[in-house]
């Protein structure tokens, strides 16, 4: 493969798991340039485990943050490494992640077919994402265009998308070129779509059927404000607020008002506390003032 990739993982306290995404990332048939391992500020003896792997492999390239920047801020910071070290494409995924051995080969090959069909620059390719037991992985299926079929009709094991997860995603370089980096200020929560939403106003994504990645979550279960509880409440916090801001600020009040709605719904389907309900409700008035703008990487070229 002669074009250069930067895979990019960002973990935080997953000492366990994370030799596992490692073997897979480094032992892939197209094999990445670099693996940009983002470390966000792990306290569970991650930076160890990465030291070694660095030590052994020279693509291994280690970023220690401070603190804990989230999912949001590490891969806003390991896409503008890879960035910098000069990558055609860069390669994100979890601490939770195993590729399949051709899953990179796949997702480049299917990008380039893809364009080549469509006749115009795709903004990203993202792999078939599994549950552990085989299964389609819940939180991880995108969303499809109206005409989603159109390269399956041309014999492509590829279909055509609005948005994905940050789960095994292919990005070209001039993507982060011409719309920047993820909103390293989400945090954590929404900052995929939001990044995938923004980058596909001119062209659809894709996804790439025949490259499969393996998502190793404790349950295999998607997105339903309904589940809230005092415990997980902090993530759902993220996400009224990111997706509170987002429909309002990029999208429309008509959006705004159906995500709030949609909100009370799911909260009330669960029967969820009172004092939780409020808290969520109190980051939504929080993402109306809530309004980051991208940032663009540096080029050292």
């Amino acid at each position: 493969m002669n074009t250069a990739v930067a895979a990019v993982i960002v973990t935080y306290n997953r000492k366990a798991k994370l030799p596992k995404v490692l073997d897979h990332v480094l032992g892939q048939s197209a094999r990445p340039q670099w693996v940009v391992v983002v470390d966000n500020a792990s306290t569970d003896g991650t930076a160890e485990v990465v030291a070694d792997y660095a030590a052994r492999d020279d693509r291994v390239v280690v970023v220690s943050l401070d603190e804990n920047t989230g999912g949001a801020g590490g891969f806003a910071t390991g896409m503008a490494r890879g960035y910098e070290l000069g990558a055609d494409f860069v390669w994100i995924m979890d601490d939770d992640c195993y590729p399949d051995e051709h899953a990179l080969e796949e997702l480049v090959n299917g990008h380039a077919k893809a364009e080549s069909t469509l006749g115009t620059q795709v903004p990203y390719a993202c792999s078939l994402v599994k549950f552990i037991d085989g299964s389609i992985c819940e939180m991880n299926n995108p969303g499809t265009t109206w005409d989603w079929g159109r390269l399956i009709s041309k014999g492509q094991q590829t279909v055509m998308v609005t948005h994905c997860s940050f789960v095994s995603v292919l990005f070209p370089r001039w993507v982060l070129t011409k719309h920047g980096l993820p909103l390293r200020e989400y945090f954590i929560w929404f900052d995929d779509q939001e990044y995938t939403l923004r980058i596909t106003k001119d062209a659809p994504g894709v996804q790439v059927l025949t490259s499969v990645a393996v998502h190793d979550m404790g349950v295999n279960r998607g997105v339903n404000f309904g589940d809230v509880t005092a415990a997980n409440i902090w993530k759902f916090e993220y996400g009224a607020r990111n997706e509170a801001s987002y429909r309002l600020h990029r999208e429309n009040p008509v959006a705004f008002g159906k995500f709030v709605l949609r909100l009370f719904q799911g909260l009330r389907g669960g029967r969820v506390a009172w004092p939780l309900r409020v808290r969520l409700f109190k980051k939504v008035v929080e993402g109306v003032r809530f309004n980051p703008q991208p940032e663009f990487p540096r080029s050292v070229l």
